[in-house]
């Protein structure tokens, strides 16, 4: 009753008279190589369409700034009518729904940026109980089951929320007619073979996540496509097939796994394996809420930035808080305004530009003048900004876009502040 693949050759047995008389058969087992051929092509498949994902989030990020920030400059404009304000509105929160989209987008091609911190597991999801029991509704009850050593993991405890909550919002639309719904902590080790069949899991120490559903369960053809962006089983306007997909790529990027166990008519575990916080990794805080305020300034700042519109609605506002800004749509043309700057404070600088010149070269030109100058670098595509320098987006001086200008303003504001922070290295070029 067992399901195996076979590769069978068969040769014909020649007489003298060169009539055939028999066939050698040899038929060997290949169930094994059968499985790694599956999950080598399914690892492509995920990987070209993250690259996909990812390089449309990435222009995705600018058109989508640059909507944002020039309706949040109009506001200004507007203040007072009651009409405009209502149409302003309802563009933003438009806005602000493509931009979260976009960044489902980067989590699952698993170029977002991440500010990972130490968190307590345990403490987060009673943290979310109330929000978790309001989504659910009343007809699921909800159960949990914490570890008593405590397990700590190091990720973006934000993202970690935002998973959490797909994976119950899923487990709620399971059960349509109620039911129940467990989340489970704890701490696990898994042994080299443990995961021997599925590809890129590492051996060690891992903190356990799992939520747990009593629903319909999947079909094995529905499980196994159940990360792809934009699969659902949902009707038309349900749902955007994005929720699954986004928390594969967040737990990835964290240096995770993650799992679905499913059977029909025995409802849905998703495991999510997440990275030990080890005991000499210090209790770095997870990154704070930031706030909305728009601090001042009257420094000095070079824009560097190929985008017409978003350079146009940055120097905007940055200009009116108070800050100088000359501007250059490319490296060149930047180390051209250095020969007249007599004094500047702070580079802003897009790190893909165009005409030779990417925003890390940008700054090694401007530092040969200005060896102090402090650096802030902008992109939506997060991986490329940090390759080599720790975890994406884990440093001050990295903007990932699309930001607002509450956003913009602070940390601007906090880079030229901090007398302290230790200035991104030089980076050797060819």
């Amino acid at each position: 009753g067992v399901e195996r693949f076979v590769r069978a050759t068969y040769i014909p047995h020649i007489d003298e008279a060169g009539a055939v008389c028999g066939i050698f058969g040899l038929v060997l087992d290949a169930t094994d190589q059968h499985r790694a051929e599956e999950l080598l092509i399914q690892a492509q498949k995920m990987e070209a369409v993250g690259q996909l994902t990812g390089g449309i989030a990435h222009d995705f990020n600018n058109l989508l700034l640059a909507i944002l920030g020039n309706l949040e400059l109009l506001e200004d404009r507007v203040a007072g009518d009651e009409k405009a304000e209502r149409y302003l509105g309802t563009a933003l929160r438009a806005t602000h729904k493509g931009a979260d989209l976009t960044q489902r987008l980067l989590a699952f091609s698993r170029k977002q940026a991440l500010h990972p911190g130490v968190v307590d597991v345990n403490e987060l999801v009673r943290g979310m109980l109330d929000l978790l029991q309001g989504a659910l509704g009343g007809a699921i009850e909800m159960q949990t089951k914490f570890s008593d050593r405590r397990p700590k993991a190091m990720v973006d405890a934000h993202q970690l929320e935002n998973a959490l909550l797909n994976l119950a919002l899923n487990a709620r639309d399971a059960m349509p007619e109620g039911g129940g719904l467990v989340i489970e902590t704890g701490g696990v080790e898994l042994e080299a073979d443990y995961f021997a069949d599925q590809e890129g899991v590492e051996p060690g120490d891992y903190v356990l996540v799992s939520v747990s559903d009593g629903g319909a369960g999947m079909r094995p053809d529905v499980r196994d496509r159940a990360f792809d962006p934009f699969f659902t089983t949902k009707d038309v306007g349900a749902g955007s097939g994005l929720g699954l997909s986004m928390v594969y790529g967040f737990v990835k990027q964290s240096g995770g796994h993650v799992a679905i166990y499913s059977e029909p008519g025995a409802g849905t575990t998703v495991k999510l394996l997440l990275p030990d916080a080890k005991a000499d990794a210090g209790e770095k805080a997870a990154a704070a809420p930031a706030e909305t305020r728009m601090p001042r300034g009257s420094e000095t700042l070079l824009l560097v930035e190929d985008d017409a519109a978003v350079r146009a609605y940055v120097k905007e506002a940055l200009s009116g808080l108070g800050y100088t800004v000359v501007e250059a749509a490319h490296g060149r043309e930047a180390v051209k305004l250095l020969r007249r700057l007599q004094h500047l404070d702070l580079l802003l600088t897009d790190l893909i530009l165009p005409m030779g010149m990417n925003g890390w070269q940008v700054a090694d030109a401007v530092r040969l003048k200005f060896p102090d100058v402090k650096c802030l670098f902008a992109s939506g595509y997060a991986e490329i900004g940090t390759v080599g320098f720790g975890r994406p987006g884990s440093g001050p001086e990295f903007l990932d876009k699309p930001f607002t200008r509450a956003i913009l303003a602070r940390r601007v504001r906090e880079l030229l502040d901090d007398d302290e922070h230790e200035m991104v290295p030089r980076r050797e070029t060819a």
